[in-house]
């Protein structure tokens, strides 16, 4: 059995109009509530080794926490945090953002958000905090061409690699969206795992399966976590959320940003 994984976006005192933001107070409630609660939280290599032998008998105080984009504001609201606890994490950037603001999304009430840089990222890494990818633009990768995915990857993949000492073993991808052609090109790209979003998964270590924790979230327990009802009615909202995100790659698309191959700002 696997450990729930869960996914965070921004962690951030800035209001935005959409719904990936987490306020600092309410992330902090939950990693403190994770903490009373006995939790343990794991790595890839952990992760790993839980798909290659899953046993019934697991223990149930395990969690991953993933957070998607690589927002600055992690290094002051979230990161911190972790660190007081204890905790690990698993951060996935778009490499050719690094240290930019956000102009590969579509900014919902105007308001831009910077990218945590190489520097801080390096040093994080050195705190538990695992840095994988998130592909090259945050592009939608189901809807292109196999050399398009396989530049996204690899690029993506060869740049954290070079800049901070590691090659990533773990790809989120952009929307969690990858079908079985996609999952294929991640592991000839070097991959060993995989993340989507809110669905429903086997074993497939290409394929894990997340728990998104939304601004709507903000209990002391996510409500994505654990196997209540409650849980269920989270895990419903969640995936009717992940759905809408096809419209912000709609618009990207119209707009021309996804598709040139690097930054825009």
């Amino acid at each position: 059995m696997l450990p729930p994984v869960l996914c965070y976006h921004k962690v951030d005192t800035r209001f935005e109009l959409g719904f990936t933001q987490v306020e600092p107070r309410v992330f902090r409630r939950q990693v403190e509530a994770l903490a009373r609660a006995g939790y343990r939280t794991l790595g890839t290599a952990e992760l790993l080794a839980r798909l290659a032998a899953p046993a019934e008998g697991a223990p149930q105080r395990e969690v991953v926490i993933t957070f998607d984009d690589g927002y600055a504001g992690l290094a002051r609201h979230a990161f911190p945090v972790l660190a007081d606890h204890g905790f690990r994490a698993l951060v996935f950037v778009i490499s050719d953002y690094v240290g930019r603001e956000n102009t590969w999304d579509v900014q919902y009430g105007w308001r831009r958000f910077t990218h945590l840089d190489w520097e801080d990222l390096a040093a994080w890494q050195e705190r538990g905090i695992e840095v994988h990818s998130h592909g090259a633009t945050h592009a939608r990768l189901t809807w292109l061409a196999d050399e398009r995915v396989t530049d996204e990857l690899q690029r993506s993949r060869e740049a954290i690699g070079r800049r901070l000492g590691r090659a990533p073993c773990a790809v989120s991808y952009p929307f969690g969206s990858a079908d079985a052609r996609v999952r294929d090109l991640a592991a000839r790209a070097g991959y060993r795992l995989g993340f989507t979003g809110p669905r429903r998964g086997g074993a497939d270590p290409l394929g894990v399966p997340r728990r998104p924790v939304y601004g709507w979230d903000r209990g002391a327990v996510p409500l994505v976590l654990g196997d209540s009802s409650l849980s269920g009615a989270g895990m419903a909202l969640a995936r009717f959320a992940s759905r809408c995100a096809v419209g912000t790659a709609v618009i990207q698309r119209v707009l021309g940003r996804r598709y040139r191959g690097g930054p825009t700002g």
